[in-house]
């Protein structure tokens, strides 16, 4: 991930979500946050990002996509989660590309161990996918 984006400090609400977190988690979690910013920067359809929370949990949505929810739950304290609508076709999707290389969650997570590297490629083409799913639909 880089510098190729400066990011927006996080809504209040969305920050005392991140800092109630483990370290481990947020560190992690924070890290997918900036790849969601970096892969929108990168993409003229996407438009502006809105960083919310939804159902608790720190979420970014835009107009083109669809929303993306970054998760940690003491029920699984060993994992993090990215999770899309499920409603959308994106985990089938994934899994064509990444079966193999993603631990992908019924229709709607990405789920990823806190102590490890993030895969950061395959990561960042999912969540071009979901910030751009609306549009590549034709519904954007």
């Amino acid at each position: 991930m880089g510098a190729s984006v400066t990011l927006p400090k996080p809504p209040a609400a969305v920050q005392a979500v991140y800092d109630a977190y483990p370290t481990p988690a947020r560190d992690q979690l924070l890290k997918l946050r900036t790849l969601v910013y970096d892969t929108a920067a990168g993409l003229s359809e996407t438009g502006p990002i809105t960083e919310t929370l939804k159902w608790g949990e720190p979420s970014y949505l835009n107009k083109a996509g669809t929303t993306i929810r970054l998760a940690w739950s003491a029920k699984r304290p060993d994992v993090i989660g990215l999770f899309v609508n499920c409603q959308t076709t994106l985990l089938d999707e994934w899994r064509e590309h990444y079966s193999g290389t993603l631990d992908l969650i019924g229709n709607r997570e990405v789920r990823m161990a806190v102590d490890a590297p993030l895969p950061l490629e395959p990561l960042r083409h999912c969540i071009a996918m979901a910030l751009t799913y609306k549009w590549r639909k034709g519904g954007a």
